[in-house]
C-alpha cells in the first residue's frame, strides 16, 4: 500500500513541480538578497559539518525559494535526500531538476537509481538509458538490460547485452552477493552473459541459457550465481 501511494504521488507531482517561478513573493533588494544568501549557505555549511541535515535542508529550501534559477539548491538537496534513503523526495527533487536540464547526469543517476529503489522500473529505465547515452558507462548500461529483463522487454534486454559484451572492458567488475554479508566481484562481460542466460532461460530456451551460463562461469569460475542459474537449465 505504502509504495503504491509513492507511485501515484510520483506521478501526480512529476508534472507540477519545476514552474515554481516564486513570481507571487516581493522582489528583494540585491543587495539584501546577497546577503541572505551568504548567510543561508555559511549556515548550510555549519549544519553539515555538524552533521545536522534537518538543519541543513531547511536551509536549501530558503536558498531555493529565493533563488529558484539556480539549480545548486535543488542538487544538493536531492544529495541528501538520497544519503538518507528518503528516495520517493530525491526522485522528485531529480527529475525536477531534469526538466530545466535533461542532461544532468548528477540527477539522472538519483533518479535512476530512487525510482529503482522504490520499484518503479519503468520510469527509472530512461534514466539508467540516458546515462549511458552521455556517459558511455557500461554500469548504466547493465542496470539498464537487466530492468528491460524484468520488464519482459527481451528484445531489448538482448541489444544491451550485446553492446555489453562486446564493449565491456577487461578491469570492469560488477558486484553480486555471495552471502548475506559477502559480496563477490565478477568481470562485467560475466555479468552480461548470465544476464544473457537469464533472458533465455525466460523464455523458456534451456539450451541458448545453458551455453549463456557456460561462457559467464568460463570467464569467471568462481561466479555462483552463474553456477546457481546452470542447474536451472537442467
Amino acid at each position: 500500500m505504502k509504495r503504491t501511494l509513492i507511485l501515484l504521488l510520483l506521478a501526480f507531482c512529476a508534472g507540477n513541480l519545476t514552474a515554481q517561478t516564486n513570481d507571487s513573493l516581493p522582489k528583494l533588494d540585491p543587495k539584501l538578497k546577497a546577503v541572505l544568501n551568504a548567510t543561508d549557505q555559511a549556515a548550510y555549511q555549519i549544519a553539515m559539518s555538524y552533521s545536522d541535515v534537518g538543519i541543513a535542508k531547511t536551509k536549501l529550501f530558503d536558498l531555493m525559494v529565493r533563488n529558484p534559477e539556480d539549480m545548486r539548491y535543488r542538487e544538493a538537496l536531492a544529495n541528501l535526500y538520497f544519503d538518507a534513503q528518503q528516495y520517493a523526495s530525491a526522485a522528485l527533487v531529480s527529475m525536477d531538476i531534469l526538466k530545466v536540464n535533461d542532461k544532468n547526469i548528477g540527477a539522472l543517476e538519483i533518479a535512476a537509481y530512487s525510482l529503482e529503489q522504490l520499484g518503479a522500473l519503468d520510469r527509472a529505465l530512461p534514466h539508467f538509458e540516458s546515462l549511458y547515452l552521455l556517459t558511455g558507462d557500461n554500469f548504466s548500461l547493465y542496470k539498464s538490460g537487466f530492468i528491460q529483463y524484468n520488464l519482459k522487454r527481451y528484445e531489448e534486454a538482448m541489444n544491451s547485452v550485446t553492446m555489453l559484451v562486446k564493449n565491456a572492458k577487461a578491469d570492469e567488475k560488477i558486484g553480486f552477493p555471495k552471502s548475506q554479508t559477502e559480496t563477490q566481484q565478477i568481470s562485467m562481460k560475466a555479468a552480461a552473459l548470465n544476464l544473457k542466460g537469464l533472458i533465455y532461460l525466460d523464455q523458456n530456451s534451456k539450451a541458448e541459457a545453458k551455453t549463456a551460463f557456460n561462457e559467464a562461469i568460463a570467464m569467471d569460475p568462481a561466479f555462483d550465481q552463474a553456477k546457481e542459474n546452470l542447474k536451472k537449465t537442467n
